[in-house]
C-alpha cells in the first residue's frame, strides 16, 4: 500500500522547517491486499513521483514497475510484469525506480538479475541494460543528467556520467569482507532456495583425485564464484573456479606433516584480500597459517598453540578465531600473535558466559560475534565488549525439533541478524530471524543421503553475492550450491 501525505505547507521541493502533515494518509496505490491484480501490489520496494502526481513503483514481488495516475483506482504495468527472468523484458525482484526527463524513460534497479536497466517510459517491450554486475538497491539522478547507484555487494555508492559504463565510487568501496561477514551478505527475508543442489566441488566419491574430495570442512566463496575448500582429510586447500570439474591444490597437499609446506587436517579457510592470500586453520598443527593465494609453495605460522576450528575477518583486517580446546574466541589485530579473548574463556559449560566446543564463527558489521557452539548445540551472538552472550538458535538441548540444533557446524547473518546455520547431525540447513524462538529448514532435511535434495552432515556454509547458497557436504565429499529460487511472500 502506497499512502499520500497532504502537504499543509510547501513550495514545489522547498519544505518549511516547521510544515506538519495530515497523520491519516490517502492510499493512492494497492491496499486492496497482496496480489499480482492491477489493482494490487506485492511487497513494493521504491517510487517516483513525477510533476503530475503520477506514482511509479518498483512493485517488487511481482516483478515489474507500475504507474498509478493520480486519482487512479488501479495501475499500469509499464515494465517488466512477464514473469521473473533474466530477458531484456523481464525483470528480477526491482528494488527502485526514477525518471529520466530529459530521454523519458524508466531507469530501474533490476535488482536479482545483478543490473540497471533503461526502459521507454511509454509503450516499451523490454529493457536496455546500462550497467551490469551491480547489486543494486537505489538510485538518483542530477541535473546533469549523472546518475549515483548504491551498490549493496561491494559495499558503495557509485556515480555514472552520461555514456559511462563503469562509474566512480564516490562513498564507501572500503571494505575488506569476506562474503561470509559483515551484510555483504544481503538476503530477502523470504527468500527461498531451489532444494535439489548443484555439485560445484567434489561429487566423484571419496579420493585425492583432482577433481575429489575427502571429508572436506570450511568453505569460503570469492566475488567470482570461486570455491575454497579446507579439503580436510587430504590436508590441503582446492580452488574450483566457477563451472570447473576439477580443482587445483593452493596449498598443502604434500602429504600430512608439520613442514611450512604441509597442513594437517585443515579445518577453515578465507581469504585476506589486502594481503592476496589465504587464511587457513591448519588445526592438527595447532597454528593458523597464511599461505600466497597465487603460486604459493608454503605458509607461515602467524598463531601458534591454538586449536582453530574455525576463522572470519572483520573490515579492519582482525582476524577471529574459534579455539575448540579453550573454549573461546580471539580476535587478533593485525601484527597481533596473541590477541583478545572476546567470547568464552570461562572453561567449558552451558552458561551464557561460556562455550563448549566453538566451531565456526561470523563476525557482524557493529562486530559482534555469532558463534556455533558445538557441544551446547546453540548459536551464541556476543555484542562487541560483552561478558556473556545470548542465545540466537537452538540452546533447547540436541534434537531435530525446529526449536532445536544437533551440533551446529557453519554459520552466517545477514544484513537483518537472521542466523543461518549448517545442523550437522539433522543433515539440514536452517534460518532463525532475529528473535525467533525457533528456526524453519531452508534445504535438506530430507534425510542423510547423498541425493541432491539430501545433505549427509552439512560443515561449511556460505553465499554468493546473488545470494546463492553453497553448502559444504562432509559425508558425501562434495560442495553443493542451493540457487536462489524466489523471494516469495
Amino acid at each position: 500500500m502506497i499512502g499520500i501525505l497532504s502537504i499543509t505547507y510547501s513550495i514545489q521541493h522547498n519544505i518549511h522547517p516547521n510544515v506538519r502533515w495530515q497523520q491519516n494518509g490517502i492510499t493512492v496505490a494497492g491496499g486492496n491486499r497482496q496480489g499480482n491484480g492491477i489493482n494490487q501490489l506485492s511487497n513494493p520496494w521504491g517510487l517516483y513521483v513525477d510533476d503530475d502526481q503520477t506514482i511509479y513503483i518498483a512493485d517488487q514481488s511481482n516483478h515489474r514497475i507500475v504507474e498509478w495516475e493520480r486519482g487512479a483506482t488501479s495501475g499500469q504495468v509499464i515494465a517488466g510484469g512477464n514473469g521473473q527472468g533474466s530477458g531484456d523484458h523481464q525483470l528480477s525482484y526491482p528494488q527502485d525506480v526514477i525518471i529520466d526527463k530529459e530521454r523519458d524513460s524508466l531507469i530501474i534497479c533490476d535488482y536479482l538479475n545483478g543490473r540497471v536497466v533503461r526502459w521507454p517510459r511509454r509503450n516499451g517491450t523490454s529493457g536496455e541494460t546500462i550497467i551490469s554486475n551491480i547489486y543494486c538497491w537505489g538510485l538518483t539522478m542530477d541535473e546533469n543528467g549523472s546518475l549515483y547507484v548504491t551498490d549493496v555487494g561491494k559495499h558503495e555508492v557509485r556515480r555514472y556520467r552520461r555514456g559511462e559504463s563503469q562509474g566512480t565510487v564516490i562513498a564507501g568501496g572500503n571494505g575488506n569482507y569476506p562474503l561470509r561477514s559483515p551484510s555483504s551478505t544481503n538476503i530477502h527475508p523470504n527468500a527461498r532456495w531451489q532444494q535439489n543442489g548443484i555439485t560445484v566441488a567434489g561429487g566423484n566419491r571419496q579420493g585425492n583425485g583432482i577433481n575429489q574430495l575427502s571429508y572436506p570442512w570450511g568453505l569460503y566463496v570469492d566475488d567470482d564464484q570461486t570455491i575454497y575448500v579446507a579439503d580436510q582429510s587430504n590436508h590441503r586447500i582446492v580452488e574450483w573456479k566457477r563451472g570447473a570439474t576439477s580443482g587445483q591444490v593452493v596449498a598443502g597437499g604434500n602429504g600430512q606433516g608439520s613442514g611450512d609446506h604441509q597442513l594437517n587436517n585443515p579445518y577453515d579457510v578465507i581469504i585476506d584480500k589486502e594481503r592476496d592470500s589465504l587464511i587457513i586453520c591448519d588445526t592438527s598443527n595447532r597454528r593458523v597459517v597464511r599461505w600466497p593465494r597465487r603460486n604459493g609453495t608454503s605458509g607461515e605460522t602467524i598463531i601458534s598453540n591454538i586449536y582453530c576450528w574455525g576463522l572470519t575477518m572483520d573490515e579492519n583486517g582482525s582476524l577471529y578465531v574459534t579455539d575448540v580446546g579453550k573454549h573461546e574466541v580471539r580476535r587478533y589485530r593485525r601484527g597481533e600473535s596473541q590477541g583478545t579473548v572476546i567470547a568464552g574463556g570461562n572453561g567449558s559449560g552451558n552458561r551464557l558466559d561460556q562455550l563448549s566446543s566453538p566451531s565456526y564463527v561470523f563476525v557482524n558489521q557493529d562486530h559482534s560475534v555469532y558463534i556455533s557452539d558445538w557441544d551446547n548445540h546453540r548459536v551464541m551472538k556476543w555484542m562487541e565488549g560483552a561478558k556473556q552472550g545470548i542465545v540466537v538458535a537452538g540452546g533447547q538441548g540436541q534434537g531435530n525439533d525446529l526449536t532445536q540444533l544437533s551440533y551446529p557446524e557453519g554459520v552466517v547473518v545477514d544484513q537483518l541478524d537472521t542466523v543461518y546455520v549448517a545442523d550437522r547431525w539433522n543433515d539440514r540447513i536452517m534460518r532463525w530471524p532475529k528473535g525467533a524462538t525457533q528456526g524453519s529448514v531452508i534445504v535438506g532435511g530430507n534425510g542423510s543421503g547423498g541425493q541432491s535434495n539430501q545433505l549427509n552432515a552439512p560443515f561449511g556454509l556460505s553465499f554468493d553475492r546473488h545470494g546463492n547458497l553453497y553448502v559444504v557436504d562432509n559425508g558425501n565429499h562434495r560442495v553443493q550450491k542451493f540457487e536462489l529460487r524466489s523471494n516469495p511472500n
